[in-house]
């Protein structure tokens, strides 16, 4: 990779975690808190525990689609119009086989009428949400990612400003009367958000491709599908073994205790935001150098990559080492701060699932390189025994442990994964010890260079 791409790559980093971290904080650790705090842990955790159902089906509104779209328009952006015009058509008969799935599988679970009511709400929720991500991988591809950092924001700007009226109101009292604020009111604004959101980022994408009308096609319906099948099987497997959790505690044990990890978690998931936006870039980028030495058949360039991922790695690493650590020693005030007399619930969680950021980072790093260089069977293989690990110890700790339990499950599966894919990545593109030494004054001086430089 040249000069010239290890810019777009910072670029790209600096856009969207600026946008990011303006945002999304602000909507994790402010508005899901006070909507927390206002409907209690036993609504939320009823909730939480459905929002996670619904978003492990959630594949199947994208069968891996937009993981293969990244990548495939990073490598040939010259398809993106006959590209928008048919995956938006096997989007929408994605979403009627992702209503019968979810809907079927809730009956059986057992659910009933106030489960199925809020779910049919989350089910548009997570179908505009897919949409709006693969309208972003279009923008990912092209390397166009200040229109990307937008469209990552402007359903949270959306959310925040419509919660905010309803919860505080434009003078500080709430628009609703007291005690009525409901998790459906929480809901309604999330699919008001994303619907306008997809709006206009197809009005935008639609432009750049010259998009006239959607075109059914068999042939290439079949094509899209069995290519992205491996991507939607990861998918599938990484989004189980992620949410799992909720649903495990809110059958094992009580919907309060769903509402207490998922008010640990929160804090994890703010942190997380940051390694999946690093890896947001990294996706194509790395694409374009495994596309650039696809034709002699050879590993892409090993310096050209170790660069790369040495950029990455380390501001990373130090990041989420200095972030669990902190958290951990800081736990209480920390939940404190934002559930008050409750807090002491959240404590014993907090400091166990929190050092689960560093392995999310390690696998946001190394597992967007190997799904760039095509090893997706080791990707599903170590996925798969990371969901048995995480439903094994769920099912063991969890009726001695609560919601601790779980904060243990997540943590083992999500190292055993970070652990597996950084030996693979290491093997398969052989990179040098040079990659993960410690950064020296030089390569910030480089690093300066880069983003002072013209491209030439």
């Amino acid at each position: 990779m040249t000069g010239p791409m290890q810019k777009k790559l910072l670029a790209g980093l600096f856009w969207v975690l600026l946008a990011n971290l303006l945002v999304k904080p602000f909507w994790i650790l402010g508005i899901e808190v006070e909507v927390q705090n206002a409907v209690g842990n036993a609504a939320y955790g009823f909730y939480y525990a459905l929002f996670s159902f619904s978003y492990i089906f959630n594949i199947l509104l994208d069968l891996g689609i937009t993981n293969f779209n990244t990548r495939n328009i990073a490598q040939h952006p010259q398809l993106i119009g006959k590209h928008l015009s048919g995956i938006l058509c096997i989007k929408l008969c994605l979403l009627a086989l992702y209503l019968v799935v979810t809907f079927t599988v809730g009956l059986l679970m057992g659910y009933g009428s106030d489960e199925f009511r809020l779910l049919a709400l989350l089910t548009l929720c997570q179908f505009l949400n897919s949409l709006i991500l693969y309208l972003r991988s279009n923008f990912e591809g092209l390397l166009l990612f200040r229109w990307d950092s937008l469209f990552s924001v402007f359903d949270r700007l959306l959310m925040i400003v419509i919660c905010g009226f309803l919860l505080w109101g434009s003078t500080g009292h709430c628009l609703l009367p007291a005690g009525s604020f409901t998790i459906y009111h929480f809901v309604y604004a999330q699919l008001a958000a994303y619907g306008l959101t997809a709006l206009l980022a197809f009005a935008v994408i639609a432009r750049k491709a010259h998009f006239r009308r959607l075109r059914w096609d068999w042939r290439f319906f079949l094509v899209i599908l069995r290519r992205s099948a491996p991507f939607a099987l990861l998918v599938l497997l990484m989004a189980s073994y992620n949410r799992i959790d909720p649903i495990l505690l809110r059958r094992l044990a009580s919907d309060a205790e769903a509402g207490v990890y998922a008010g640990a978690f929160r804090l994890l998931d703010a942190l997380t935001m940051v390694a999946y936006l690093v890896s947001v870039p990294l996706l194509p980028v790395f694409s374009r150098i495994c596309r650039d030495n696809a034709s002699t058949h050879r590993h892409p360039n090993v310096s050209t990559l170790s660069d790369t991922v040495r950029l990455v790695f380390w501001p990373m690493m130090l990041f989420a080492v200095a972030a669990a650590v902190l958290c951990a020693l800081f736990a209480e005030p920390l939940m404190q701060w934002r559930y008050h007399e409750l807090y002491t619930l959240y404590v014993p969680v907090f400091r166990v699932v929190i050092f689960g950021f560093i392995p999310i980072s390690l696998t946001y790093i190394f597992g967007t390189l190997l799904t760039a260089g095509g090893y997706l069977r080791q990707l599903n293989i170590f996925a798969a025994t990371s969901l048995v690990l995480n439903v094994v110890v769920n099912l063991l700790l969890i009726p001695r442990l609560g919601a601790v339990g779980s904060a243990w499950a997540s943590l083992t599966a999500q190292s055993f994964m970070a652990l597996a894919q950084f030996v693979l990545a290491v093997r398969f593109f052989r990179l040098p010890r040079a990659t993960f030494r410690l950064p020296r004054f030089s390569d910030f001086q480089h690093l300066l260079t880069l983003l002072t430089a013209k491209e030439g």
